[in-house]
């Protein structure tokens, strides 16, 4: 029988102590990796990651950092310029929406987490994931539940994966007006429901997922 997660383990806002155990341990480079986009209708799956420097300014200057979903879109973007310049190492990468209708949405939002591992500055040699793993991935990995509520390098991560991706549906909505991208970001509003059945299906929609799927059954 799997055990309950105990909400208690949350803390008031992400902190650096799953970090700070590593660290202690002589590992110096900790990744923390978040996604964004994984229950979309439309476009890419982004997963971002970062490293932190293993310094007492770094919660400091990363203070009113939270998981994405709990700021405002001003917040965010101010966040995302303001941690690659207090991160030792970002990095962001994507599956298309191609590779989610081949490869499924778990295994396309694995790729794009290897994809933003590629990008970092800095090698890792630990992985902190939001309720993820890399199966194939040979570094020591740490998955937690609520981890973008509990670990500030997940936390920073989930704020780049969701600005990066945001920015490319705004572009997406220009390449393929009428389908609202930029307001809702490809996910399964009303509003972006109603366009699929009025314009079809764009390039850019997750043909394996419904309503996409249903419409040719």
């Amino acid at each position: 029988m799997t055990s309950r997660f105990d909400p208690a383990l949350i803390p008031p806002a992400p902190n650096l102590d799953f970090e700070s155990l590593l660290w202690d341990a002589g590992i110096q480079t900790i990744a923390g990796i978040d996604e964004a986009g994984r229950g979309a209708l439309a476009g890419p799956v982004a997963a971002s990651a970062v490293i932190l420097t293993p310094s007492e300014k770094t919660p400091r200057d990363l203070r009113g950092v939270r998981d994405s979903k709990e700021l405002t879109p001003a917040q965010r973007e101010s966040w995302s310029r303001r941690i690659p310049e207090v991160a030792l190492a970002c990095g962001v990468g994507f599956a298309s929406p191609g590779e989610i209708d081949t490869l499924g949405i778990v295994p396309a939002t694995r790729l794009a987490a290897i994809r933003a591992l590629q990008f970092l500055a800095v090698p890792p040699g630990h992985l902190l994931l939001d309720y993820l793993f890399l199966p194939n991935n040979p570094l020591p990995q740490t998955s937690l539940i609520k981890g973008d509520a509990r670990s500030l390098s997940i936390a920073a991560a989930s704020i780049l994966a969701k600005t990066a991706r945001d920015a490319l549906m705004r572009e997406l909505d220009s390449q393929y007006p009428g389908y609202g991208f930029a307001t809702h970001k490809g996910y399964g509003t009303a509003a972006h429901r109603d366009a699929i059945d009025h314009l079809g299906p764009s390039l850019v929609h997750r043909m394996s997922f419904a309503p996409m799927r249903l419409r040719e059954t």
